[in-house]
């Protein structure tokens, strides 16, 4: 089995590439995703969250106030650290465990759809890495579009992540993904038909 980690900055479009990626019949382990579900209602997460930051934290239906728990756990290095102390190992758990049982089913090929795969050494588990890459003023424009960000609010959280040339150094292939989403297809399938041979 190929591990095939896939990263890239905010409003790079990674997702739209993980979808094409998913399409050829690769399967799919979505960092973004495990995070949420750790947190669902019923989740031991959620209740050691609601008690380190507040049973306000929870909203009337007992699902997660995610823009709440953020605000309150960003607040100082101390809190953000708290957070990931309760966060982080269920992460690395159920994302291991999607690996082991994609490994189980002879899935050839896993993508491990991850933010912050560089930033954390991640890349170096990986048996290749794919980065989307797409210009800083591309991406606050995608994200003021279609997220519904603000243009300096974009600008913040692209900042706040580790720079594209570290992320780009890591890199056995990029894919450049500052053109029209119509472009993207032909350059996945030159890179996934190159990892599967």
């Amino acid at each position: 089995m190929k591990l095939i980690g896939l990263t890239g900055g905010i409003g790079s479009g990674k997702s739209t590439l993980a979808k094409l990626l998913a399409a050829r019949g690769w399967e799919l382990v979505d960092a973004d995703q495990i995070a949420r579900d750790i947190v669902a209602p019923g989740e031991p997460a959620l209740a050691e969250l609601s008690d380190a930051f507040g049973s306000d934290i929870l909203q009337a239906d007992g699902t997660l106030n995610r823009g709440e728990l953020a605000s309150r756990a960003f607040s100082s290095p101390e809190k953000t650290e708290l957070l990931n102390s309760i966060t982080h190992p269920r992460i690395n758990e159920e994302t291991q465990r999607r690996f082991d049982a994609a490994r189980e089913a002879g899935e050839d090929f896993v993508v491990y759809d991850m933010p912050l795969l560089v930033d954390k050494g991640l890349h170096k588990d990986m048996d290749v890495t794919i980065v989307v890459d797409v210009e800083v003023e591309e991406r606050v424009r995608r994200l003021v579009e279609y997220r519904g960000l603000d243009a300096d609010d974009a600008r913040r959280r692209i900042k706040a992540q580790i720079s594209d040339d570290k992320r780009l150094a890591a890199a056995d292939y990029v894919v450049d993904n500052n053109g029209p989403e119509s472009e993207l297809e032909g350059k996945v399938a030159e890179i996934a038909r190159a990892i599967e041979d």
